[in-house]
């Protein structure tokens, strides 16, 4: 699939990941009908609409609150005017693309076409409020997916810091 309008992983991948696990329910089959198989050209902007399903608190950390449609790329023409026709993207055909994402079984596959020909795949199970890294050089094929796992919760320290009040002792009677 084309996104023509911000195909960095840091915005898109999230917005994948928490579409296939609540849109899509699962089923990659049907999120590629969706993204690939029922778009004439591609699309000019993946939306808000892919987190239907999502819980709303994961909806709006992913969006900040904002709501805007998918969009598919319309009046597409090549260089002589006619209407173009829809293009199988190979990698021949990259030359221009920085991040291309490959849907499997098992997660979404991101290539930092810049730095690489593969990437790693990022598994369907991931968190889609993890930080993920948006620099080609960090998709290498051979390491972990670039993938920075959100804390759930606030660190707790063993010792108290040195700025906190010593505990009150017990007055004695």
């Amino acid at each position: 699939m084309y996104v023509h309008f911000d195909g960095y992983p840091d915005s898109k991948l999230p917005l994948l990941l928490a579409a296939y696990q609540h849109r899509f329910a699962g089923d990659v089959q049907a999120m590629a009908r969706h993204l690939i198989d029922e778009v004439h050209h591609g699309w000019e902007e993946l939306g808000t609409d892919l987190l239907d399903g999502a819980p709303a608190g994961l909806r709006r950390s992913l969006t900040e609150g904002e709501e805007y449609p998918s969009r598919q790329l319309t009046n597409v023409y090549n260089t002589d005017g006619t209407p173009a026709e829809r293009e199988l993207i190979t990698q021949d055909g990259t030359e221009d693309l920085e991040w291309a994402y490959v849907l499997h079984e098992s997660g979404i596959k991101v290539i930092g076409l810049l730095a690489y020909d593969r990437g790693p795949v990022v598994g369907w199970d991931t968190d889609p409020r993890s930080r993920i890294v948006a620099d080609p050089g960090a998709c290498n094929p051979d390491s972990p997916a670039p993938v920075v796992p959100q804390r759930t919760g606030p660190r707790l320290s063993a010792t108290a810091p040195a700025s906190a009040p010593a505990p009150r002792k017990a007055a004695r009677r």
